[in-house]
């Protein structure tokens, strides 16, 4: 019974949720991390995030969705705002336009 639980947890694969709450540098001013949609957390990590962060968070989700959130959520909504830092947004844009 244990052996079967650890073999569980050994073979399950991180979520999104596990992978932020192991940096909350990238987004230290939330309470509570299992509440936090995808969309936050890819525009927490593409921000503050270095590039192993962004790599697991690729291998995670898969290049191909977080390039449409990316999409989604850089453009300015009506009232004309969007939360990615000018350098983050050209950098991505390129690179998402390149190899998503």
């Amino acid at each position: 019974m244990v052996k079967e639980k650890v073999i569980k947890k050994i073979n399950k694969k991180p979520t999104i949720h596990d992978f932020i709450k192991k940096r909350k540098y990238l987004i230290w001013w939330v309470a509570d991390y299992d509440k936090l949609n995808a969309e936050a957390i890819v525009e927490a990590t593409l921000n503050y995030g270095d590039w192993e962060d962004v790599q697991e968070l690729f291998a995670i989700m898969g290049i191909k969705e977080v390039a449409k959130i990316f999409r989604k959520k850089s453009r300015p909504s009506k009232m004309g705002r969007q939360n990615y830092f000018p350098i983050t947004k050209n950098y991505f844009t390129l690179y998402f336009k390149k190899h998503a």
